[in-house]
């Protein structure tokens, strides 16, 4: 993460008339406005802050990670985390040809947090991703159109799964306080109705995309972070939440 910023630094340096006088979109997989903005942050990364501070700059999302981003985003991680925890397979050139034995090693697990909220103020969802080292990167989203109780658990869920797989995890445990939706997506209930069981389905395929993948109940007390955030989103008058980024999503994730 350091090496992304500090490229950014230079470039900041070697082009600073330019930087001054436009707005520059930094489009990049990594949560680096959640890192710079991050209170604790200290040393070379506090005086890095400070100094992109100066640029009028916005962090945007890729709309798709590419497989050279997945590559620099695991072995960024690489110096931190056991170097057997994270193998990257490339594909066989040989169409018929026997698939090489190796050794399998196992993937790291992240933690996922999500929780929904319907009030007099509107829907939201907090988002809490919970990396193998124990950093937490936090997101809340405000809802510009209706949704049930249910609806905003699910629309909480399935934003949590897309962040997660964009940023290639493989391994995830995703614990949300609603019974029913673990339930109803685990096969303990039967889906009620043609849109809860469109949610249903969408989360079953997101699912899927992990190598391996948990959903589990937790107790409200135990997801009080993330329900806290999901609150804080679904207010009318959200427009930033300081160091937490704000999301708003206009459509529902469903058809």
């Amino acid at each position: 993460m350091e090496k992304l910023v500090y490229a950014l630094i230079l470039a900041t340096r070697k082009l600073r008339p330019y930087f001054q006088a436009h707005r520059i979109e930094v489009r990049t997989a990594y949560p680096l406005r959640h890192i710079l903005h991050n209170l604790e942050s200290s040393g070379r990364m506090l005086k890095w802050a400070i100094e992109l501070g100066q640029f009028n700059l916005e962090y945007c999302p890729h709309t798709a990670i590419k497989g050279q981003t997945l590559a620099d985003f695991i072995l960024e991680f690489d110096s931190e985390v056991d170097d057997k925890a994270i193998v990257l397979a490339e594909p066989s050139s040989q169409g018929n040809a026997p698939a090489k034995v190796r050794e399998e090693f196992p993937y790291p697990w992240w933690i996922l947090h999500v929780n929904g909220a319907v009030n007099n103020s509107g829907a939201g969802a907090g988002i809490i991703l919970v990396i193998p080292e124990g950093h937490h990167l936090m997101s809340a989203i405000q809802f510009k159109f209706y949704v049930t109780n249910n609806d905003a658990e699910y629309e909480a869920l399935i934003n949590g799964l897309k962040i997660a797989l964009e940023v290639g995890v493989v391994n995830m445990i995703t614990r949300i306080d609603s019974e029913l939706v673990v339930n109803q997506v685990n096969g303990g209930f039967q889906a009620r109705g043609p849109r809860t069981e469109l949610y249903m389905r969408c989360v079953q395929h997101l699912l899927r995309k992990f190598g391996s993948a948990k959903l589990e109940g937790v107790p409200r007390e135990e997801n009080n972070n993330v329900d806290v955030l999901a609150k804080i989103g679904s207010q009318m008058d959200s427009v930033t939440l300081g160091q937490i980024p704000l999301g708003i999503q206009e459509i529902p994730s469903i058809p």
